[in-house]
């Protein structure tokens, strides 16, 4: 799922990692294989959100879930090698576009 600017502000207080500029020229090829969403860069790889399966409204927020995409193949972090998603158990609140 793509994140408002808003959205990506409140996933980061949250959640420690690093978003991927929309403007990053890895994008276009991050989208051809996995869709159009907001990528993450963390510790353990390449990420996006996905509300969850209730995806309940809880005081103008909906909750989502670090979807886990490719793991770093290296120990320097330099190349991530993809494979089915995998749920995380980390939750953030998203707040809801209106």
């Amino acid at each position: 799922m793509k994140l408002s600017s808003a959205q990506v502000a409140r996933t980061l207080s949250q959640f420690e990692a690093h978003a991927i500029p929309d403007d990053d020229p890895l994008v276009p090829q991050l989208n051809e294989l996995f869709g159009d969403h907001t990528f993450f860069l963390d510790s353990n790889g390449l990420s996006v959100i996905e509300f969850t399966e209730v995806g309940r409204a809880v005081a103008g927020a909906r909750e989502g879930m670090v979807v886990n995409l490719a793991n770093w193949s290296d120990s320097k972090l330099t190349g991530l090698a993809p494979h089915d998603p995998e749920p995380t158990d980390i939750v953030v609140m998203l707040e809801t576009e209106h």
